[in-house]
């Protein structure tokens, strides 16, 4: 079986990437290997973030934001950027997504759940596409949170 790996790059690896990143591993199959990763990595995982997909029955506590490095852009078959105007190295053969999401930094459990739905569906239409084949990005975009 090949195995496509989804990278979800944010800029401190904190909010966006690991909501996405939690949403993805928790919905995808053998055939997808998730990661995540930060240009800036905070210390840790946002609470509420985590507390958002524990929500969802995700357990995500023992998560550490990363570094995005050269080794992990290797390693995608698919990279999705979360942050408005986030540019990362180009790799050959590697699709390129960028769903420019709010930061959620700061945000209480009310506020966050939005962009955790948001991001679910987007997840969800992803990896679809994944296990047909299909272009995810040819699909029709539903407005941002």
């Amino acid at each position: 079986m090949t195995v496509a790996t989804v990278l979800f790059v944010c800029v401190h690896n904190a909010g966006r990437s690991q909501l996405a990143a939690g949403l993805a591993a928790y919905r995808a199959g053998p055939g997808v290997r998730v990661l995540s990763a930060g240009t800036e990595p905070d210390a840790h995982v946002d609470a509420v973030a985590l507390a958002s997909l524990a929500e969802l029955g995700i357990d995500r506590s023992d998560q550490v934001p990363s570094l995005l490095t050269d080794d992990l852009l290797d390693q995608a078959d698919v990279v999705v950027t979360l942050k408005p105007g986030l540019a990362v190295a180009q790799r050959p053969g590697v699709r390129y997504e960028n769903w420019p999401l709010p930061d959620p930094q700061g945000w209480d459990l009310d506020g966050i759940r939005g962009l955790r739905d948001h991001l679910d569906a987007r997840v969800a239409q992803l990896l679809a596409g994944l296990s047909t084949g299909r272009d995810p990005s040819a699909l029709d975009d539903e407005d941002t949170p």
